[in-house]
This record gives structure tokens, C-alpha cells and sequence, in this order.
């Protein structure tokens, strides 16, 4: 959805060769499904809105926004080259593999500008647990870039709007599908976005 490219602090892509900001900047790639099952898709791609969004809430961060960054999406990327069609110095790139109840993630932080990875980690974790891993995610790259976080932004980056792994799913698919302008895509989203609220009727 807008979300992410709507947040504070997301701008949108720039053209190749362009200036970096005053500001820390990051582009991040979307995460790659490792689970070899097509459905997931969404799994993984919700990942990667969560954490452009997490990171976006911060004001001495400069972010792209998702529709830039999912050109990208299942291509065999140059970062260098992303960091310059971008205009940002730092790169996430990751993946996904959700099997059951487990998931894990793996996550690293790239210097476009030189190309050397500046943070990588893997997480195996319970599926329930994933939210805890976007906030470590988050939290491990302003560090690595050196961003100072206020009080108030530590607090938002935890205010995902839900603990449930199904409603934030069911969100995420009920955006792509209003996305598509479709009348019957557009009622099924509709549908999904209302059994999501019916799991956690406190997500905005």
C-alpha cells in the first residue's frame, strides 16, 4: 500500500548519478522468499513494508520508498548500482523462509558507495516473534549508520500497529489488491482488510 511511501522521511526514487543527501540515506531491496512456495510472497514482501516504514518514522534518516525499491524485486542487483539509480549510500538486503511455526531471516547492510557489507545477521525464530525481529533489524541499521534515535521515535519504532503474524498478511494482501483498481479485486480486499480487523479489531 502508501504506506511506507507516505511515512515521514520517504522519498522518492532518484535518478541515477544524483547527489547523496545531508542526511543518512537507505534503499531497501525487497526481501527474497526462500520458502519455494509462491504464497509466501506476501510473507516476505510485508517484511520488507514493515521495516521501510519503521525505519521512515525516523526523522534523521532519509528512506526510499517501496515503490522505488520493488523494481528490484526478484532481480540479481549490482548495490553500487542501486545506491546510485537511488541516491543513497546504504543498501538492506535480506530474505525470507517461513516454514510452519519457524521463520528466519537474514538481513545485511551494504555501503553502496564502497560495496562492503556494514551488518549481517540471520534469525531463527518462532513465527509469533517476527515483529521482534523487524525492531532488531531496524534498530542493528541506525546503529551501523550512526543515527541517534529520540525517545519518542524508539517508541515508534515498536508501534507496528499488531502483534498477529495473520492480520498484518491479510493487510497486506487486501492493499494489493485495492492497488489493481479492479472492482472485483477491490471487494476482495475489502473483504480481507475487514477479516483482519476482525483478529485484532485495534489495528488501525
Amino acid at each position: 500500500g502508501a504506506e511506507a511511501s507516505q511515512a515521514t522521511g520517504a522519498i522518492p526514487g532518484h535518478a541515477a548519478g544524483l547527489e547523496l543527501p545531508d542526511k543518512p540515506s537507505i534503499a531497501v531491496l525487497p526481501f527474497t522468499n526462500m520458502s519455494g512456495e509462491p504464497e509466501q510472497e506476501h510473507f516476505s514482501d510485508g517484511i520488507t513494508e514493515d521495516i521501510i516504514t519503521a525505519l521512515s518514522r525516523i526523522s534523521g534518516l532519509l528512506v526510499v520508498a517501496r515503490n522505488s525499491t520493488m523494481v528490484y524485486k526478484g532481480q540479481a542487483v549490482d548495490v553500487k548500482q542501486v545506491g546510485q539509480e537511488q541516491g543513497v549510500q546504504y543498501v538492506l538486503e535480506g530474505s525470507v523462509r517461513k516454514r510452519g511455526e519457524r521463520v528466519r531471516v537474514t538481513a545485511q547492510l551494504i555501503d553502496a558507495i564502497t560495496g562492503h557489507h556494514r551488518w549481517a545477521k540471520h534469525y531463527d525464530r518462532q513465527l509469533d516473534d517476527i515483529f521482534e525481529v523487524q525492531d532488531e533489524i531496524t534498530q542493528s541499521v541506525t546503529l551501523e549508520m550512526q543515527v541517534q534515535l529520540t525517545i519518542g521515535e524508539q517508541a515508534r519504532l515498536r508501534a507496528g500497529g499488531t502483534q498477529s503474524v495473520e492480520a498484518r498478511e491479510l493487510t497486506f494482501r487486501a492493499d494489493e489488491l485495492t492497488d489493481r483498481h479492479i472492482r472485483e479485486d477491490r471487494l476482495e480486499g475489502r473483504q480481507l482488510a475487514q477479516d483482519a480487523l476482525r483478529i485484532d479489531p485495534n489495528y488501525a
